[in-house]
Order: structure tokens, then sequence, then C-alpha cells
């Protein structure tokens, strides 16, 4: 099965190791380079050099130029077909996807289900990462306008520019302020006037994506009409799962990330304004 921005396993596993095929792991957190890992993924480290870590807000993304040339040290080429997977299912390897297509790579695609999909499969597994190819990447990257959204781009979003929804993808417990913050220094609650969309409500229980139409109806009914969607979470992460399925349900064009998120906004001392209690 592909959809273009997802690709089931069955299809990875026709096409993995065949020429223009590249496979990253996009994995975070705990599963960072840990593996196992699809045989010859490379590693795109999110956590790690594939950020801004000179941002004072985690995974924010490198400017044009850096971020280009750090997809060419993975030696891929614009005509590649690009596959983006993590080890959680469907969690991390949306930010990747959403980075390249920002970045004006079209042929990316994210595993649906991720690593556990593909090991129930009886896919192959490699104790190690794939080496990276001698080959010279010629990717170069063109942050798309809008893609990307700072603070005050949200702030005026928020301040009543019409037909704008924020999508907030934390857990609804974050989101009321009723749970802990992961991070130190950031309040709970959420941004006035955002909607809560909890990314793993876009998923079955197998960490799959719903199907488009079951999709488009949690869209539409949060964020009916054609106006623009903000998605926002904590650091920028599973946003971006809120991005993959605004673009299955069709509304792709629709989408912008925010980038510093909760990790930004939530801060103590910021000045931002934020809503606790149930909702």
């Amino acid at each position: 099965m592909s959809s273009g921005a997802l690709v089931g396993v069955e299809w990875l596993l026709e096409r993995v190791g065949g020429e223009g095929v590249v496979v990253l792991d996009a994995s975070v957190g705990a599963h960072r380079r840990k593996g196992p890992w699809i045989p010859g993924a490379l590693v795109f480290d999110i956590d790690g050099e594939m950020s801004d870590g000179g941002s004072a807000v985690p995974h924010t993304m490198l400017g044009e130029e850096q971020f280009g040339e750090r997809v060419r040290e993975l030696g891929i080429r614009a005509g590649d077909q690009v596959v983006v997977y993590d080890a959680a299912g469907i969690y991390s390897s949306a930010r990747a996807w959403w980075m390249l297509r920002a970045a004006g790579f079209e042929r990316v695609a994210v595993l649906d289900g991720g690593l556990p999909a593909w090991v129930a499969a009886g896919g192959p597994t490699s104790a190690e990462p794939g080496e990276v190819p001698e080959r010279e990447g010629d990717f170069a990257a063109r942050l798309a306008p809008g893609a990307f959204l700072g603070l005050e781009d949200v702030r005026e979003a928020l301040d009543g520019a019409s037909g704008v929804r924020v999508l907030d993808a934390r857990s609804r417990g974050r989101f009321a302020g009723t749970e802990p913050e992961p991070r130190a220094g950031l309040r709970g609650g959420h941004m006035p006037g955002a909607v809560n969309l909890p990314f793993g409500e876009l998923q079955d229980g197998e960490g799959r994506m719903l199907p488009a139409a079951a999709l488009r109806e949690r869209f539409d009914a949060l964020a009916p009409g054609d106006g623009r969607l903000v998605v926002s979470c904590g650091s920028g992460v599973t946003a971006c799962v809120l991005a993959l399925g605004a673009e299955l349900a069709g509304h792709g064009e629709r989408v912008s990330v925010y980038d510093g998120s909760w990790s930004e906004w939530g801060l103590e001392g910021t000045g931002t304004p934020v809503v606790t209690g149930k909702v």
C-alpha cells in the first residue's frame, strides 16, 4: 500500500535495498540509536545533528543551507525515494517527513506502523544501522514559506487571524494542565483558542494511521472550512503526525508547524498567555 506520504510494510519489503530507495531511522529519545534497524537504514538524528543545537528549544529546524548539507551527507539525491520510520510506530518519523517535504524533497514517505509493524510482518532486521554511501548527495534544500512558524507568527494567528485554527497534539492532560510537562521550566495548559487533537487519536491501536475518511472526519470536526491549520505539540515532533494526518485527509496545503511548540510558548517568564482547566 502506498498513498504518497505513507507506505505500508508490504510495499517496502518488495523494495528495500533497491537502487534509489533510501530508508531513514528517525527514532528519538529512548529508542535513539539502540536498534534494531531495518537493513541498510541510515540514522536521521532529530535529537542531534538534524536539529539546531544552538536553539534554546529542542528539535528546532535547521536553516535551509545547513539542512541541505546534512541531507547530502547521507548521500541522498533528489531523485531517490526516501522512506522514514521510527521505533515507536509513527511518532518522530513524521517529523523527518515534514522536514524533508518543507525543504522541497517530495519523494519521501512514512512507513505505516514503523519498526513494530516491520518486525510483526517478519521483515529482516540488523543489529547496526547502514553505512552512509560514498556517493555524494545532490539535494539542495529550499524551505517553503510558512512551513515552520515562530512564536510571533502564532501570536498573530491567535490574535484573530481569519480562519486560522491551532491544533495541539499533546495529551489531553497536558493540554488541560492536569498532567506535568516532561520538560523542566514549562507551565501547564495550552494556548488560548487552541484545540486538542492528541496525535495518537489519528492512529489505530498498532501505530498505523487511520484511513483517509476517518482522518477527514476528525479534521473537519475540529477545523471546518479551508482556513490555515497551525499544528503544535511539546517540541515540534508529534505536531508533524497531525501534519501527516492532514496530508492524508487531503488538507496538507493548509498546514504550518509551530516549530518551538510548547517548549517555547510554555516557558516561564515569556509572557505568553496560558489557559488551564478541563477542556
